[in-house]
């Protein structure tokens, strides 16, 4: 399995373009629980993670279902799709824990695209790993039963190598595991207790270890 890779994108760039990134930015923080943005201040400003773990997610207001479609940890930047072209997204964000962002007016970090070849190198490979991993994501809920998408979270959140997966469950509840796969609460709790009926994990605190990875892939394999 490859070695883990900590160096997210922002601290990738060139020393210059870090300092004049950090000459207009502005630090903000978010306690646990809030929801983040009103307005139009997506349109106005893009924001890189700073620390915490911030929720995006889209809600139907008719039933209440939620889909989280990333979230997003030290590094990760937003909205993606509002500063390549310019118009509203139907996207919601919630601080899933205390969290800090960095605030960048969107017109400057729009100049960076067209005119710095170091952000540019930093801001597209990573754009290309949220564009496959939505497509993961809708293939996943077309394809794969819950049990089958919660045994490739599980396995997922142990690669070092997947940026968006790794570690990414530890301290989430059930509620938030099961809106990662598209399911709900007492789903997840079901395929989690036969998962440590058989030896195949173990769970304590909001955090879940994995005691047989080989005995999960042979799951997948059955399905």
């Amino acid at each position: 399995m490859p070695q883990s890779v900590t160096v997210h994108p922002f601290q990738a760039l060139e020393p210059t373009v870090q300092s004049e990134i950090g000459r207009y930015t502005k630090r903000l923080s978010f306690k646990k629980g809030e929801t983040l943005f009103s307005g139009d201040e997506l349109l106005r400003y893009f924001y890189i993670v700073l620390s915490g773990k911030i929720k995006n997610y889209q809600l139907n207001l008719d039933n209440g279902k939620e889909q989280t479609i990333f979230i997003l940890r030290e590094g990760d930047m937003f909205d993606t799709i509002v500063l390549l072209d310019g118009k509203a997204h139907d996207v919601m964000y919630e601080a899933l824990e205390d969290s800090e962002v960095m605030q960048l007016p969107i017109e400057e970090v729009r100049e960076l695209l067209r005119t710095n070849e170091s952000f540019n190198r930093m801001f597209f490979p990573y754009l290309a790993r949220q564009m496959r991993h939505v497509e993961e994501l809708a293939t996943d809920l077309s394809l794969y039963s819950t049990s089958e998408r919660l045994i490739k979270l599980l396995l997922q959140n142990l690669d070092p190598g997947n940026r968006l997966k790794y570690k990414l469950i530890q301290g989430l509840s059930n509620s938030e595991i099961a809106k990662l796969i598209g399911t709900v609460r007492h789903v997840v709790e079901r395929h989690l207790k036969a998962l440590k009926a058989d030896g195949s994990i173990e769970t304590k605190n909001k955090d879940v270890r994995i005691l047989d990875a080989t005995k999960l892939l042979d799951k997948l394999k059955l399905f």
